[in-house]
């Protein structure tokens, strides 16, 4: 698709995006998680954070925040611990037995991503991974500015 105008792009980002939250899907129904518990649970994952940072990432009031987080440790996904340096302030950490659940559960897709991807030579995995940045940068300073 050498001729892909910038709607063409953009309609595909949007298909891989629609793709990605069916697949999302499927795991959230398997293990009984509303999608904003995925998103919860995929932020925790990324980086530690406070149940206040969660908060605002998600957009929720700290109520809506503490629900999300009450399910997720009932489903035993995340536990919420204090800081050893301010016993005041509590950190969420993702359990190593929902790492390795999500680790099962989504490796047939990284193998699916990997075969894609096996025939692409090292200067078009360079141009895929600038215009993916490129787009998450975009994405995220569009998001910024409406918020």
């Amino acid at each position: 698709m050498s001729d892909a105008t910038d709607y063409d792009l953009s309609m595909m980002l949007r298909e891989l995006v629609m793709e990605s939250n069916r697949f999302l899907e499927i795991f959230s129904a398997a293990h009984e998680l509303h999608p904003t518990d995925m998103t919860a649970l995929n932020l925790i994952m990324t980086a530690p954070m406070t149940p206040g940072t969660l908060a605002r990432a998600l957009n929720l009031s700290a109520s809506a925040t503490t629900s999300v987080l009450d399910r997720l440790e009932r489903a035993g996904h995340v536990v919420r611990e204090r800081a050893p340096d301010d016993r005041r302030r509590v950190e969420l950490r993702v359990l190593t037995a929902a790492t390795e659940l999500a680790a099962h559960f989504f490796a047939p897709l990284a193998r699916g991503y990997a075969a894609a991807w096996g025939a692409m030579t090292a200067e078009e995995r360079a141009v895929v991974a600038r215009f993916l940045a490129a787009t998450i940068e975009a994405t995220s300073e569009v998001r910024a500015s409406v918020s």
